[in-house]
């Protein structure tokens, strides 16, 4: 078994490595005893989202229900031959991951399949599901059983799933919007879109991440920079978009240089060190 383990590990890790490049960096500044856990969460969360957004000309409703009901399953029985499931129900079982929090992933990539317009409610379900839950299991993984701790930091651990959720929807406007007819954000259209409303969103997505970067500072040491790497990287991206007017984002996916990461990392160590993260 522990060789199908860290099979099934590197699996996820590999998936991880492919998919993104900004958040294997994070994950590499984390101590290495919350790694292997996080890259597990990844992998699951990675095969699920692809199953709505790539497997276009397959059957991707069936896929998904698949998809779930092995994943609970590999849950209750503790193994799947599904090796990204299998290192995910271990991480589940180990650290206590929340069914509410897995329900609510999945029931948004559900969504993914039946909606094109969000209400005001729908939007807050998408983004709880899709991003905040995602959040809280990973700070399951980082508070590493303690309770309290992990009720004190669930507030802004949520904040950041919604701020990073936000920038995602802004910066895949040509893939979401365009591509897909997929309209997050209630009440928005996209079809006359102009800087106001783009300032009004940007002004949200910066209090939630005021909001989160109080709840980064107070995270255990071994997870701190990773997770400030992240929060650093989507700062950026969001600078970007700011820095663009609202005709321009519908026809540009916005990303990180690879310099800017590597300043971003060596800002991150030294602020670390110094101890003002």
């Amino acid at each position: 078994m522990n060789l199908y383990d860290n099979v099934s590990l590197s699996c996820s890790k590999m998936v991880t490595n492919r998919y993104s490049t900004s958040f294997s960096l994070a994950v590499m500044l984390l101590d290495k005893k919350f790694r292997d856990p996080i890259y597990a969460i990844y992998g699951f969360v990675r095969l699920a989202d692809e199953i709505v957004d790539t497997f276009y000309g397959y059957n991707q409703r069936e896929m998904l229900t698949r998809f779930k009901n092995e994943a609970y399953t590999a849950i209750e029985e503790g193994i799947s031959t599904n090796p990204i499931l299998h290192s995910f129900q271990a991480v589940v079982r180990k650290y206590g991951i929340e069914k509410e929090s897995i329900d609510a992933f999945l029931g948004s990539m559900e969504m993914d399949l039946n909606q094109q317009i969000y209400s005001p409610t729908e939007f807050q379900q998408y983004v709880f599901g899709s991003a905040e839950a995602v959040g809280l299991m990973c700070l399951k993984v980082f508070t590493e059983g303690n309770d309290d701790e992990y009720q004190r930091l669930k507030a802004p651990a949520r904040k950041l799933g919604e701020a990073f959720q936000k920038v995602n929807f802004l910066r895949d406007l040509k893939d979401d919007y365009v591509a897909r007819g997929r309209s997050y954000f209630p009440n928005v259209n996209f079809a006359s879109f102009d800087n106001s409303t783009k300032r009004m969103l940007e002004a949200d997505i910066e209090k939630d991440f005021q909001e989160a970067f109080l709840g980064i500072q107070q995270l255990p040491s071994g997870a701190k920079l990773g997770v400030y790497l992240a929060f650093r990287y989507y700062r950026i991206l969001l600078q970007k978009i700011k820095d663009a007017d609202a005709s321009e984002i519908l026809g540009k996916r916005y990303s990180v240089s690879s310099i800017s990461k590597a300043v971003i990392l060596s800002k991150g160590v030294i602020r670390e060190r110094l101890g003002i993260l």
